[in-house]
């Protein structure tokens, strides 16, 4: 190893057990124990994420749902909410953010801490991390698993050692051990024993070649000489494998990497060519990403709509606005304006609204409304926009994501003392 051998292993990884799939059971008890999968919920699309009582059935992520549906034809599966996803996992980055200020989120369930400057106040890594896996049982009722090392390379390795692991069909899974500390002096003994496949960013292709000159394992890639390595993966590539197989990653955690872009899309289960649906479609996305941006304190300029139609060709188009975007109203009306330009006669199998050139938003909600678009709008209509943004997201976050949706007029039914009252907001036109 080529990091210094007086220091601590202070880099966390956590990553959190089936997200996707965990968020929706936790919202939805009546899953706990059975096989959910998330994403496509037709032929068409991939997994996004499975329970291990899926993974119990070989449903992996990135699988064909077709294929998952073969193998787990009684999985219960849901199309992914993403915006929803967003903003628990901000409330999980809040809550390492406790921790540490040197957080770095690397996707929504996962981030690398450094916490060799809390050590005083919390105890030693170990300690840090248990104490951390507790707190996100305790405030947000999701499991994690943590790898503790002085590296982001093995920290990610031991973070899936400490993963559960899918049982027979039919049983649950089997416990993990939650917290994996990989201490000084131990680590050529844990990296030694992986196969290359399990090293991030050796893909399939890479292991297969490498197989075929008779390297499976981290212990004989150790071996080979840094020239042979280069010689049949050139200069950038045999470095890179070279360094893994002997665990060298200078790597920093760098805090809260820059969000460049907040996005929604979704595939069809069979072509659309109804102007309607997509239109609704598109207010939907729009709500979902002010939500996402109101929850970071983002605001954003430009608005992208990507299509992709039934032979795959896929066109994205951009327009950016003089003042930022506050609301999913503003959004879904700049998206709108791209959606118009397009023709759908042939049928659309994708669409996806974005939202970039991202800043800062005001310190205070209510200063949002101040935000409209190029178009002249009635400050009065501006204000009420953000009134009613801001009111759904208080009914999700007490009631839950159902419990709320989006047209010209929200409709809310809300349970409070084991009664069901049905709540509608006026949303200006």
């Amino acid at each position: 190893m080529t990091v210094r051998e007086s220091a601590s292993p202070d880099i966390l990884h956590l990553d959190m057990d089936c997200f996707f799939a965990s968020v929706e059971v936790l919202e939805d008890p009546s899953l706990k124990g059975r096989p959910v999968i998330v994403g496509g919920t037709a032929n068409r699309g991939v997994v996004a994420a499975a329970s291990y009582e899926a993974r119990s059935f070989g449903v992996h992520s990135a699988m064909p749902i077709r294929e998952a549906q073969r193998l787990c034809p009684n999985g219960v599966y849901l199309p992914p909410r993403h915006g929803y996803y967003g903003e628990v996992s901000e409330s999980l980055m809040e809550l390492c953010r406790e921790v540490t200020p040197l957080v770095e989120p690397v996707s929504l369930d996962e981030a690398y801490l450094d916490v060799g400057g809390a050590h005083r106040l919390l105890g030693d890594s170990a300690a840090i991390a248990k104490q951390l896996r507790a707190t996100v049982a305790a405030r947000l009722a999701l499991d994690c698993s943590i790898g503790v090392a002085r590296t982001k390379l093995l920290a990610k390795l031991a973070s899936r050692a400490a993963k559960p692991k899918a049982g027979p069909p039919g049983a649950p899974p089997v416990r993990g051990r939650e917290v994996v500390v990989i201490a000084p002096g131990d680590e050529r003994e844990f990296l030694d024993s992986h196969l290359v496949r399990a090293i991030p960013g050796i893909g399939p292709q890479t292991a297969a070649s490498l197989a075929r000159i008779g390297i499976d394992r981290v212990s004989e890639l150790a071996e080979v000489p840094l020239e042979r390595l280069v010689r049949r993966f050139g200069r950038s590539r045999g470095n890179a494998l070279h360094e893994a197989a002997l665990g060298i990653d200078p790597r920093p955690v760098v805090a809260d990497r820059e969000t460049r872009s907040i996005s929604q899309e979704e595939t069809f289960a069979t072509d659309i060519d109804d102007r309607d649906a997509l239109r609704t479609t598109i207010r939907r996305q729009a709500d979902a990403i002010s939500r996402r941006s109101r929850s970071s304190a983002l605001v954003g300029r430009t608005v992208t709509l990507k299509v992709r139609y039934g032979d795959f060709t896929t066109l994205t188009r951009s327009k950016s606005e003089r003042s930022p975007l506050a609301t999913g109203a503003s959004v879904a009306r700049v998206a709108a304006v791209l959606f118009e330009a397009l023709e759908v006669q042939t049928g659309i199998r994708l669409i996806g609204v974005s939202l970039s050139s991202l800043e800062p938003a005001h310190e205070t909600p209510r200063q949002l409304e101040l935000f409209s678009s190029d178009a002249e709008e009635n400050s009065e209509d501006d204000e009420r926009r953000v009134d009613v943004d801001l009111a759904t997201d208080e009914i999700r976050r007490r009631f839950g994501d159902r419990a709320i949706s989006v047209g010209d007029r929200r409709r809310a039914t809300v349970r409070d003392d084991g009664r069901a009252r049905e709540h509608s907001i006026e949303a200006p036109r």
